[in-house]
């Protein structure tokens, strides 16, 4: 009787949790700067200066150039972009269109058809209608090629006609604190769009946690004390030669707190979307388990861990079908170590699962259950052979 009403008190337990911790995070006063899938074209190319049957000209490293000029040259590579979500109106019994939020974005590429803009997953998210307004004041409809919401980023396309500069993206492994770097955005919606803000580089290889709609996530950023504010968000962060060594994504927002903000790397930025442009997404590993930190947990689920072990997950849930399941992983285990990296945290093991290995992959697994240490071994699959 005792044991049932254990049992009976581990699932109140885990339902709670499970609806309220899973994917919490430290938010630092970290905030969003922000308040479909089509077919994509197999001639893309990158066009430079002289392609004038594109009529586009690329920006490149022009270090003869004043600050003035290069701002000039990259502004008409920026563009604004509203987030047109749909609302029903009880009272006149209508669906309406209703702008949801703004932001910024960079024309990086075009091809005989289209132009391709890098932006900010969050800008984008949940639109029924993307809007992206222009330096020469048109403004057209974007199609969503493709989006991340873990990586905060996203890939839209427009008709390459409205494209007369695409930005070239630098080396973000190459910026040093210290280094001078100008944002381009659109702060506070398209009313201050193409705002020029100069700064430097704070620092280089952060690690922000970031509460995302697909769970908590540790974004790789570098941070400036360029002025970046709401709607910024998609827009540019460049270098004194006019490229792009990051996008603009975030800022710490607390009083007394000025000059905290954050850019996705160039050089992480790159491979994701043309990941994004060629899939429609990013293909990670799956393994089907809810998780919680286990620092959040009562005593009595890791009341027999050893005092050697200082963190891990405890597992919520389990998909039957997925990887995990069929390898026998449990609720309620804990998991200490993927492959013998110890994974204090929820955000730690998504960082290591999504950034070290790969489907297909041959994991194994260091579970405690109970007071047993265990071995589990899997083979990692994706979301779509599960589906399948």
């Amino acid at each position: 009787m005792e044991t049932e009403r254990k049992k009976g008190t581990a699932k109140r337990f885990l339902s709670t949790i499970g609806a309220g911790v899973i994917g919490s995070m430290m938010t630092l006063g970290v905030v969003a700067n922000t308040d479909l899938l089509s077919d994509t074209s197999p001639d893309r190319v990158v066009p430079t200066a002289n392609e004038a049957n594109y009529n586009v000209e690329q920006t490149s490293a022009k270090t003869d150039l004043s600050l003035s000029d290069m701002v000039e040259n990259a502004s008409s590579a920026i563009v604004g972009i509203v987030n047109y979500q749909n609302r029903g109106n009880r009272f006149a019994q209508e669906v309406q269109s209703i702008e949801s939020g703004s932001g910024s974005g960079v024309i990086y590429e075009v091809d005989k058809h289209y132009a391709y803009i890098v932006t900010n997953n969050h800008v984008i998210e949940g639109a029924e209608k993307i809007e992206v307004s222009l330096e020469s004041g048109d403004t057209t409809t974007a199609q969503l090629v493709g989006q991340d919401a873990l990586t905060d980023l996203a890939v839209l396309k427009i008709d390459a006609k409205y494209a007369k500069t695409v930005l070239e993206f630098g080396d973000s492994d190459a910026v040093r604190a210290g280094d001078q770097v100008v944002a381009i955005g659109n702060p506070l919606g398209l009313d201050f769009s193409g705002t020029v803000t100069k700064g430097i580089i704070s620092a280089v290889n952060r690690s922000i946690p970031v509460q995302t709609s697909a769970g908590e996530w540790a974004l790789n950023v570098i941070q400036t004390d360029a002025a970046i504010n709401p709607g910024n968000s998609g827009g540019a962060l460049l270098n004194a030669a006019g490229e792009v060594i990051g996008i603009n994504s975030l800022k710490i927002a607390q009083n007394g707190v000025e000059g905290l903000g954050f850019a996705i790397p160039s050089n992480e930025v790159v491979p994701l979307i043309e990941e994004m442009t060629t899939n429609g997404k990013i293909e990670r590993p799956y393994i089907g388990i809810g998780m919680a930190d286990l620092g959040r947990v009562p005593q009595q689920y890791v009341q027999y861990l050893p005092e050697s072990v200082e963190g891990g997950v405890l597992v919520m849930s389990i998909d039957p079908a997925s990887a995990a399941g069929e390898a026998g992983i449990q609720e309620e285990d804990i998991i200490t170590a993927i492959n013998g990296k110890e994974l204090k945290s929820v955000s730690e093991f998504r960082k290591y699962l999504y950034s070290e290995l790969h489907v297909g992959d041959k994991a194994s697994f260091t579970v405690y259950r109970g007071k047993e240490k265990k071995t589990i071994d899997l083979t990692l699959t994706s979301n779509a052979e599960v589906a399948n």
